[in-house]
């Protein structure tokens, strides 16, 4: 009998040695359940062929061709990726409704005397969870926004909080963005992908003890939040990192390397502040950048473009109940201010 899962918990419970994704690439790549293999049973291309034959020739010539792909791309599973599984292994698969493509392969898995389960439902049934933790279900516990302008050092600071005895949420982590123009850390989740990381951080969480986050708008990147959280953090307590400009370029010279080091990323983000920023500021960053002045650069952009832009998101926000003091920003002085942060959070 397939598996029916009740709630996102519901997975690691059940102990599975594997979770295999039979769907093809692409959907797997938009998203696919925690840990989970792709072992596709019809790549995309097959799985378009098959959808064509079944539109325009029959649904029994479909089902033929669809069987003896599945086969052969089951037998290269079997002789590749799960050669080295034995006797007792025993694999949840799952396709996209839970019909013919993960029928098909724990069949064959079956035959072998692999103790392989199906999902319920498929992939639709866990996205269905998902949604109703992120869309339907309030959030479940009190959330701490940590604040700050740009360049206080607040990601860093966050992922301290856990083993200071805290619940965080590390959004920019799962979005894989740091939240501005600069902030691009490589390709992003989709937004599928995004929402079941966020979904299973948030079914981790104790509902009876508050959950740090870091300030965010309601995107990270092109991440969007749900309205839930989002409604949580506009209204909830924020303690503020008070640093110096000064302290702050220092650290942004040191945790935007990635992008100092690429000249012409960093030209291109330049010139698309362009819509904001008067033509003799923009040349005036270009020729710090061109000059490898990046502490002034960093400092010009925070003084022109970032804290005026946060000071005007700020004025809609409640007024922080906390402010921590961060004269230093260098990376031995970040845990004492997780220290105070966390001291303030359970005050607070």
């Amino acid at each position: 009998m397939p598996v029916t899962l009740t709630s996102l918990s519901d997975l690691a419970a059940q102990g599975f040695d594997d979770i295999i994704d039979v769907r093809a690439p692409s959907e797997y790549a938009e998203d696919h359940l925690p840990g989970a293999i792709s072992l596709p049973v019809l790549d995309d291309d097959e799985r378009a062929r098959v959808g064509t034959i079944y539109k325009q020739v029959s649904p029994f010539s479909a089902r033929k061709i669809g069987a003896a792909l599945v086969a052969r791309n089951a037998a290269a599973h079997i002789e590749g990726p799960l050669a080295d599984r034995q006797g007792g292994w025993r694999p949840l698969v799952y396709c996209w409704r839970g019909g013919q493509r993960s029928g098909s392969f724990a069949t064959i898995l079956a035959q072998i005397g692999w103790r392989v389960e199906t999902l319920a439902g498929g992939y639709k049934a866990w996205r269905g969870l998902v949604v109703r933790a992120l869309y339907e279900d309030p959030f479940p516990c009190p959330v701490i926004v940590l604040d700050g302008n740009t360049g206080s050092a607040k990601t860093e600071i966050l992922n301290l909080l856990p083993g200071l005895g805290l619940q965080s949420i590390d959004l920019e982590g799962l979005a894989n963005h740091r939240g501005s123009l600069f902030g691009a850390l490589g390709p992003q989740p989709a937004q599928r992908g995004f929402e079941c990381a966020l979904a299973m951080d948030i079914a981790r969480l104790d509902p009876a003890r508050p959950v740090v986050v870091e300030a965010e708008s309601a995107k990270v990147g092109d991440c969007r939040l749900p309205p839930s959280l989002w409604a949580a953090m506009k209204s909830a307590p924020r303690i503020a990192i008070d640093a110096t400009r000064a302290a702050r370029a220092a650290y942004l010279t040191r945790a935007y390397a990635d992008v100092t080091a690429d000249a012409a990323r960093l030209s291109a983000t330049i010139d698309a502040l362009r819509p904001y920023q008067p033509g003799e500021r923009i040349a005036a960053w270009h020729e710090m950048a061109a000059a490898g002045d990046w502490t002034a650069l960093a400092d010009g952009l925070m003084e022109h473009h970032y804290d005026p832009r946060y000071a005007r998101h700020r004025a809609r926000m409640p007024a922080p109940v906390a402010s921590v003091p961060a004269p230093d920003l260098a990376a031995d002085a970040l845990p004492g201010i997780a220290q105070a942060v966390a001291r303030a959070a359970r005050t607070g």
